[in-house]
């Protein structure tokens, strides 16, 4: 079994090794440290899971990027994951199944759970919880059935929720930004996606690069880059109000 996931927060590997038991003999790829520069070119018959963070309702476009450059695959099963901040993963699983099966893997199982929000931690914070784990876990017992039996002449392509016609996403308006406790360790720097963070002058975000995935402000030893300010604060607030209600995950098999 492939695994490839995008985790800056550690969340969505967290629900792909949840997903495909930790005893399991799985590949991992995970493209904040290892990112797709050359094609990926996936054994016949391999099955592969693609466990994706949602941004703005899609998956993150310097993933979306690498996938239909590099995954090369030959009908093997795939299973699709989303993992969103409580919001709506609105086009996510949609665009992962077209991704997918454009790169030669059948989409044979999918699903969406849910992970504290990237940007307003408050919000479905403690997600996945341990009945998030354990419906996890028995959505890959269910995987592996339908990996197993898979046969390519009876597939029938998943109905899942989403507008196949999806757009780019906006600019996100809020990114982290540093303070006086920035002890230059450019963990940060050496880690941003999206190149947001010079190396001399870690201190600094670009938010025209900047994708606010939140690596930066997990990594640091400091906590001095955080999402700050007084209309972050505001947004942050209506955002918990509108959003807090919590939501439970959601397969399609």
């Amino acid at each position: 079994m492939i695994s490839i996931f995008f985790s800056p927060r550690g969340t969505t590997k967290r629900t792909a090794r949840a997903i495909l038991g930790y005893g399991q003999k799985v590949e991992e790829r995970d493209l904040l440290g290892s990112p797709l520069k050359e094609d990926l070119v996936l054994p016949p018959g391999e099955p592969v899971l693609v466990a994706m963070p949602v941004y703005a309702g899609q998956i993150p476009v310097l993933c979306r990027r690498q996938l239909k450059a590099h995954l090369k695959g030959s009908g093997n099963p795939a299973v699709a994951v989303a993992v969103y901040g409580n919001r709506a993963y609105d086009n996510a699983l949609a665009e992962l199944q077209d991704i997918l099966e454009e790169a030669g893997c059948p989409v044979v199982a999918a699903g969406a759970f849910i992970g504290r929000h990237s940007i307003f931690p408050k919000v479905a914070e403690g997600r996945p919880d341990q009945a998030d784990l354990a419906l996890m876990a028995a959505f890959g017992d269910k995987c592996r059935e339908k990996l197993a039996a898979f046969d390519p002449a009876a597939h029938v392509r998943l109905d899942l929720p989403g507008d196949h016609a999806y757009r780019e996403p906006g600019r996100v308006p809020f990114h982290p930004s540093c303070n006086d406790r920035c002890m230059k360790c450019y963990a940060c720097a050496n880690t941003c996606p999206a190149g947001a963070i010079p190396m001399e002058t870690p201190w600094i975000t670009d938010g025209e690069k900047c994708i606010s995935c939140g690596a930066c402000v997990f990594l640091c030893p400091t906590q001095a880059r955080q999402y700050r300010g007084e209309a972050y604060e505001a947004a942050a607030g209506a955002f918990a109000v509108k959003c807090g209600q919590r939501r439970e995950p959601e397969l399609f098999l």
